[in-house]
């Protein structure tokens, strides 16, 4: 049971047949209850229809034997005003609702009341006048031996020579307590039909709409079973949340086998980068430990060291990648600029006073890694500008004096272990984690870092900064 409503098809058709249910409901209510009403009014009309015929004929002096009571089966009463029954249908057997339960007419027990009592009754109807004023209740009655709810209607006439009369007379429920029970049945029957219909209906509709879902569900399944991150879900030909879900699964899972895929490169790269000097520092130790003579010990400790920056390129590329962000101090760049170049030949420095925040820990690699860069690259002279680029930015531009970068190679060199000049040696070039390490820091500082041509034909190294 639990799993059952635990599907989304399950609790939509719940849902949608409660809904309809309790709709149903309140809908069948309201139709028996209008029926019901009408139906009633309706006897209550046909009630005062007769009770006013029969008072046309005591208003036109009819005498009580002469009443006819009987035309339409149903009971009637005249009462005088002491309470007696003067006048009643000759088949009535028992009644209640009226104005008594007397069903056998006696003579008349007063007069026709004074002329004080008119005088002083602002209400008295003049003799032949009918009432106005109709009193609807509900009673039963027993006519010829069949016994029923009736609506009654009573009023008063003034009648010649027999005083203020009342009239009672009634119309039968039987109808209308027929057709309220018909409807009551067709209800108890067709409600249970109809939510049946609503609840198929609702459980085919949604299991329609859900296949895609479940189509991405166990392609998902799939992929995480088989580690294959080259397929894909399949993508509705709808327009709707399922079509753009399965879009949006696709273009995670093509990030995810992206950024997969860039971490097994950075692995196999930096496993190869690390063999070399490993391998080169392994050699000299070996060759030490059986000919301590030979030791270069020079050698040794540049292998040493270019491993250990390499190990930290490598760390600090795991943090970004890691989502580390800079801290946020205040760095003044103009200073961050002057102590990265001073000691370096060939290098000159103009700069203005701008702040930025982050880490200055990063910064500060990222202009030593521009330099470091553009030293080896450059023929005599490389320059470093520091400026307020309008109210938002500070820009950092390194530029040299060498050969400069190729357009289509302006992004590539970002990329990690990436080096343009194939024929120069490792020692020499780097592992090609400088540009690529200043691009992160970049990023992560909601900076930029480009490369243009350098006025001097060079190339030119631009790190755009908001301002602090």
């Amino acid at each position: 049971m639990r799993r059952l409503f635990g599907s989304v098809r399950a609790r939509a058709t719940l849902g949608a047949t409660l809904v309809v249910a309790v709709a149903l409901i309140a809908a069948g209510a309201a139709v028996l209850l209008s029926l019901r009403s009408n139906l009633v009014d309706q006897a209550g009309t046909q009630a005062e229809r007769t009770a006013r015929n029969v008072a046309a004929q005591l208003a036109a002096g009819a005498p009580y034997g002469e009443l006819k009571l009987d035309d339409d089966e149903e009971p009637v009463q005249v009462v005088d005003e002491k309470g007696t029954l003067v006048a009643a249908s000759e088949d009535l057997q028992r009644i209640s609702g009226t104005g008594t339960a007397a069903v056998k007419p006696q003579a008349p027990t007063g007069g026709t009341g004074s002329d004080d009592d008119d005088e002083d009754d602002d209400s008295a109807l003049e003799p032949g006048e009918i009432g106005d004023h109709v009193t609807l209740t509900n009673g039963s009655a027993t006519v010829d031996g069949e016994s029923a709810d009736y609506r009654f209607a009573a009023l008063e006439v003034e009648a010649p020579g027999k005083g203020t009369l009342k009239v009672y007379a009634g119309a039968s429920l039987d109808a209308e307590q027929g057709a309220v029970d018909t409807a009551q049945t067709v209800l108890l029957i067709g409600f249970p039909l109809l939510l049946g219909v609503v609840g198929a209906v609702t459980w085919l509709v949604t299991r329609r709409a859900l296949r895609p879902v479940e189509g991405i569900r166990a392609e998902m399944a799939a992929i995480t079973a088989s580690e294959d991150l080259a397929r894909r879900v399949p993508v509705p030909g709808t327009h709707d949340e399922v079509a753009r879900l399965a879009r949006t699964t696709n273009e995670t899972l093509a990030a995810l086998e992206t950024s997969v895929e860039r971490q097994r490169r950075f692995v196999a790269d930096a496993s190869h980068e690390l063999r070399s000097p490993i391998a080169s520092l392994r050699t000299q130790l070996e060759v030490a430990a059986a000919h301590p003579e030979l030791l270069d010990l020079e050698g040794a400790v540049e292998d040493t060291v270019r491993l250990q920056h390499l190990a930290a390129d490598l760390l600090l590329l795991a943090r970004l990648d890691a989502g580390e962000r800079g801290a946020g101090a205040r760095v003044e760049l103009a200073a961050l600029a002057r102590e990265q170049a001073a000691g370096r030949a060939g290098v000159t420095v103009r700069a203005e006073t701008v702040e930025v925040t982050g880490s200055r820990g990063q910064l500060e690699r990222v202009l030593g890694n521009l330099l470091d860069n553009a030293q080896r690259h450059a023929r005599s002279a490389v320059a470093v500008t520091v400026r307020r680029d309008g109210d938002a930015s500070a820009v950092v531009e390194v530029a040299d004096d060498g050969d400069g970068v190729p357009e289509s190679d302006r992004e590539r060199i970002f990329e990690r272990f990436v080096r343009l000049d194939e024929a120069r040696a490792r020692d020499d070039g780097g592992a090609g984690l400088g540009l690529a390490i200043a691009r992160d820091v970049a990023t992560r500082h909601s900076g930029t870092l480009t490369v243009h041509d350098a006025p001097t034909g060079g190339a030119l190294f631009a790190l755009r900064l908001p301002l602090a």
